[in-house]
């Protein structure tokens, strides 16, 4: 039986883990486990969004691709051996070889080398400039040199050992993985472990996670259906927080490719229709649980996103009289490429039609949808796009303002500033570059932002848990109630 009585937290996801060792798998499963198995030299704190020291004390960023860190003392792998600076050095180099095989590149691909320079001082350096350095660096964990060359890639994703809260003192590949408070972990900002234990399964079918939820052999699962979610709610046995994930919703208006006498490159149009959409009603009536209404072409809580831009509130007398000064007083008719959320996007068309412009859906894939949008042939897109979860704007503004083939507002001036808040890990002057570009990019309503998604976590009456956006469970943060 799961829980509280023989503090073991029973956990479910539906996908294997192909492998534990962190750097040969790249799903997201695996990058929950490497967070309980493997701390980094630098830990964002997910509910400021501030960098902190983890494994390093303190870190000085010598130039737009130098940093040097003081490598914390006293800390011990899960075998017993200390964490050294030799450690971090090795990590870093062994990532760097182009031939070393591994899989998770998103955040090792821009480390050029790294160096001691003291007992307990690094240096690393970066191939070019890279405002994620310090993001990634908090992804990066430290191998245990000694134990890694013995063992190898292989024997690492067998019998793991890191420096993070849990190690894993079993591993059934593709059906069960368990894990153990670290006994020695050191005195760490993430906090220490409070449920001993954490078994965790792999069950594929959601109904028989259900179940087993249900009848209290699990005691948390995710990514739950919402009727399945109600159910489970009227069960009165059972927990569901319904929270944010990082995915966002927009309207993308094509503002500079398609046919030159198309309404949507005229600035008037593309604000008309962000005041033609009453989105505040779209979310309480149909979107629903905790989605919230955004203004800004990013999710809130990714760093250089500001709601410091125009907004656009529902007034459709507004969205007519703007249509009659662009030229349009009976309105016009278009054509909304969609790939989900059909009910959604009927909403959003009854009210572009309230103001005179008539949109003809055409749902299809989204990779379908995707590549009409690049050609141009799209005059309206409602898509979502969730960043890969990483929190800081260059993960979503470059891909469509940046001159990519997702671009259809091709602004030079937007482009400008988001190379200008790209090429430097100055914190400040990345948020005031940001900031411009989103107030641009408001300004002449390239977008209409939408709405944030969310996900649903069923969890036991006697657990505690808070998600996260980023949609990485920290089940070291959890306890029992």
């Amino acid at each position: 039986m799961a829980g509280k009585a023989d503090d073991t937290l029973n956990i479910a996801w539906d996908v294997e883990v192909p492998n534990v060792n962190m750097y040969f798998d790249t799903s997201r499963n695996g990058v929950i486990i490497a967070h309980h198995v493997w701390d980094a030299l630098i830990w964002r704190d997910p509910a400021s969004g501030d960098f902190k020291p983890l494994l390093a004390t303190a870190w000085n960023i010598v130039d737009d691709k130098t940093i040097e860190l003081d490598i914390r003392q006293g800390v011990k792998f899960h075998n017993g051996d200390p964490m050294t600076a030799d450690d971090v050095v090795y990590t870093y180099n062994y990532l760097a070889k182009p031939d070393n095989g591994i899989l998770n590149r998103n955040y090792t691909s821009w480390i050029d080398k790294a160096e001691k320079i003291g007992d307990a001082k690094v240096r690393i350096t970066a191939k070019n400039t890279n405002p994620l350095i310090l993001l990634y660096m908090g992804e990066i964990g430290i191998y245990p040199q000694k134990y890694y060359e013995e063992v190898g890639p292989e024997g690492m994703g067998t019998k793991p050992v890191g420096t993070g809260p849990y190690k894993i003192t079993e591993v059934d590949p593709g059906k069960r993985l368990v894990f153990e408070a670290f006994e020695d972990y050191y005195d760490s900002p993430k906090g220490q472990p409070k449920i001993k234990n954490i078994v965790q399964r792999t069950i594929p079918e959601m109904n028989t996670q259900v179940v087993e939820l249900a009848s209290g052999r699990l005691n948390w699962i995710w990514r739950v259906a919402q009727d399945q979610a109600d159910r489970l709610t009227k069960s009165g046995r059972v927990e569901v927080i319904n929270a944010n994930t990082m995915r966002v919703g927009y309207m993308q208006l094509n503002a500079a490719k398609g046919p030159e006498d198309s309404p949507l490159r005229k600035q008037k149009v593309r604000q008309a229709i962000n005041h033609a959409i009453n989105l505040d009603g779209i979310v309480k009536n149909l979107v629903r649980g905790s989605s919230q209404v955004i203004h800004s072409a990013c999710y809130p809580e990714q760093f250089g996103c500001t709601d410091d831009v125009r907004k656009y509130p529902y007034d459709p007398a507004k969205a007519k009289a703007l249509l009659a000064e662009a030229g349009y007083p009976n309105g016009f008719s278009t054509v909304l490429y969609a790939y989900r959320d059909r009910s959604h996007n009927e909403a959003i068309m009854s009210d572009l039609a309230a103001v005179g412009i008539k949109a003809e859906l055409r749902y299809g894939q989204y990779a379908a949808t995707r590549d009409a949008l690049r050609k141009g042939e799209v005059p309206i897109g409602s898509l979502t796009w969730g960043s890969n979860s990483i929190p800081d704007v260059d993960a979503i503004l470059p891909v469509f303002f940046g001159g990519l083939p997702d671009d259809l507002s091709q602004d030079e001036e937007v482009q400008a500033l988001l190379v200008e808040g790209k090429s430097t890990l100055d914190q400040d002057k990345r948020k005031a570059a940001y900031k411009k570009a989103l107030q641009k990019i408001a300004e002449q309503a390239y977008w209409v932002p939408t709405w944030t998604y969310t996900t649903n976590y069923a969890i036991s009456n006697d657990l505690d848990f808070k998600p996260t956006a980023d949609e990485i469970p920290r089940f070291w943060t959890a306890s029992w109630k």
